[in-house]
């Protein structure tokens, strides 16, 4: 292996590097043998400023597999820990090597990082490998997620690597290119903690404002700042999923990232039935990470962040203790208010009344109790839905919607304003589960990606009427699990 330059329009910086070397190793990607692409995004490459039009097939392939890696390029490993499932252990990056900070043509810096590439020093005596399901299942979510409008890393390309991994059973082998604001994590700053490296933790509070939160740079103490802003974006994060019913299914400290995307797409899914225990994972036993409990499990995870902080946020130890505190103590507040705001731009309400909260818990009351679907209600009352369904005549709906309308007319706003306003908030298709284990299936068994293909088309426009997409609209009724899928 050996760097080449592609021509591509590439553009390096490995500021990363500069941090204490403690922090990462530099590792090359293990050699695909017998490597050729899945699947490219074209419109993520435009975005990045990159032109692949002029790689034959092979050269992209080698390129997407880490066979040859681009000009400028430095690859690395990254240390960090992390509580899983409430456990703190030490980890890193077991299958993944960050080539770099990619400046694309608009100044704006990006990592970019193989997932599956092979052994590290952080493997733990994994493999390090990754099968093409879900490779390209992770493809298919943060690329749905970001045209929903939720923050999130993407997906560049998935190649296959012509070899298999073992799980269960044998799998196709895939690396995943994966591109992020970056990929520094709460983890990150409890690897520094664990190691009580103070010097080195206090340059990666410095480092992480420069990168994230430059206009915070002349703020009098930094850590305090950062933390603020962390607390800031994870909660605007955690807004997000609920309007869209995402579970992540893996709320691990080491899967928060401080740049307030989500990250790590592992036994995630969306939700059909509004209920609040809703939990697809099948290694999460006691509900952990459920769709309601995911914003106690970011502040859970938030105050595990303001500890890692602790030693810079003030010499006296018990003064930092309450500083600290005091940050975590206003997550329920400022969460509940941009739940609020949110829940009510789904209902198309503005203005303030004091019963407004009690009209979206009794509608959500009513869909739990009624299993209905949390995306189609409200294609319901933007009169989008796929088809009429008779639960919507049920009396004590029809009781709350004379409410809601009621509630409507005090805004004096038009409907068109109010549909305006529901329609920026409300997608009428999600990546339904079965559609995606459907794709993925013909993809890994058949090597057919057209029902893939045909799936993205569908999510990139989330909030338009499209034609054909009724059958992407009805959720399949059945019950579901997901699986880590490393």
């Amino acid at each position: 292996m050996g760097n080449k330059n592609l021509n591509i329009g590439w553009n390096f910086e490995n500021t990363y590097i500069s941090l204490p070397d403690i922090m990462y190793k530099r590792i090359n990607p293990q050699s695909a043998k017998n490597p050729s692409m899945v699947i490219l995004n074209d419109d993520l490459s435009n975005e990045l400023g990159l032109d692949f039009s002029t790689l034959s097939e092979s050269s992209l392939s080698d390129l997407c597999s880490g066979n040859v890696l681009p000009e400028g390029a430095v690859p690395i490993a990254q240390a960090y820990a992390g509580h899983q499932f409430g456990q703190f252990t030490i980890l890193g990056d077991g299958r993944a090597i960050v080539l770099g900070e990619h400046i694309n043509p608009e100044n704006i810096k990006f990592d970019i990082q193989y997932k599956g590439s092979g052994q590290t020093p952080f493997s733990r005596g994994a493999d390090g490998r990754g099968a093409v399901g879900p490779m390209l299942r992770e493809y298919i979510i943060s690329e749905a997620m970001y045209a929903l409008g939720v923050p999130t890393t993407r997906s560049l390309a998935v190649a296959k690597t012509g070899e298999y991994v073992y799980r269960d059973k044998p799998l196709p082998g895939a690396v995943l290119t994966r591109v992020a604001a970056s990929h520094i994590r709460i983890g990150t700053f409890q690897y520094l903690a664990a190691k009580g490296d103070i010097e080195s933790l206090n340059e990666l509070v410095e480092y992480s404002i420069n990168r994230h939160y430059p206009n915070l740079k002349n703020e009098d103490n930094l850590s305090i700042a950062l933390l603020d802003a962390v607390i800031q974006q994870q909660i605007n994060l955690i807004v997000n999923w609920m309007r869209v019913g995402f579970i992540h299914g893996v709320m691990n400290t080491d899967n928060v990232s401080i740049s307030g995307e989500t990250i790590d797409y592992g036994p995630c899914a969306f939700m059909d039935q509004y209920n609040e225990d809703t939990c697809f994972s099948s290694i999460d036993f006691q509900g952990r990470y459920s769709f309601g409990n995911q914003p106690l499990v970011a502040r859970w995870n938030l105050a595990r962040f303001a500890e890692t902080l602790l030693p810079l946020i003030h010499q006296d130890e018990n003064e930092s203790i309450k500083i600290a505190g005091d940050k975590i103590n206003d997550f329920n507040k400022i969460y509940k208010k941009k739940w609020l705001k949110m829940m009510k731009k789904k209902l198309g309400i503005c203005g303030e009344e004091d019963k407004d909260q009690l009209l979206i818990e009794n509608l959500l009351n009513w869909m739990r109790f009624n299993k209905a679907d949390y995306t189609n209600t409200f294609c319901h009352l933007m009169n989008k839905e796929s088809e009429k369904i008779g639960i919507y005549k049920d009396i004590d709906f029809l009781n709350w919607h004379k409410e809601w309308e009621d509630r409507l007319k005090r805004s004096s706003r038009s409907e068109e304003e109010i549909m305006t306003t529901m329609s920026s908030v409300n997608p009428i298709v999600i990546p339904r589960n079965h559609k995606v284990e459907e794709a993925l299936q013909d993809a890994e068994s058949k090597e057919d990606l057209s029902n893939l293909k045909n799936l993205l088309k569908f999510l990139k426009y989330p909030y338009s009427l499209q034609e054909g997409i009724i059958d992407f609209q009805i959720p399949s009724g059945k019950e579901y699990k997901t699986f880590c899928g490393t």
